[in-house]
């Protein structure tokens, strides 16, 4: 799993049948110390993420455990909304100073 920060949404008319209502987000991956890192993947959401959240993203085999999502073509998923991040003893992330 990775911590990545939720930049967007993409949007698409026409995907595989089995990807039909499913939401997809653009997230950007975070650094131990908080910062954003230049990568950017697209993941599945099944919690409801939302803009500028910080989520765990799963990738891979991983990503399709997620009930329902078994047989779908998904190699990234989020699959929590985080709340905090503390490392060696500091706060890195709350969800609650965010706002």
């Amino acid at each position: 799993m990775q911590i990545a920060k939720v930049r967007g949404t993409v949007t698409s008319t026409q995907k595989e049948p089995s990807l039909r209502g499913i939401k997809f987000l653009v997230l950007q991956l975070v650094d131990e110390d908080g910062q954003p890192l230049p990568d950017y993947e697209v993941a599945a959401d099944s919690v409801g993420a939302g803009i500028d959240e910080w989520v765990l993203v799963s990738r891979g085999s991983a990503a399709r455990q997620v009930p329902g999502s078994e047989q779908r073509p998904i190699d990234a998923a989020v699959i929590a909304i985080i709340d905090t991040v503390s490392l060696d003893n500091r706060l890195l992330y709350s969800k609650r100073n965010q706002y």
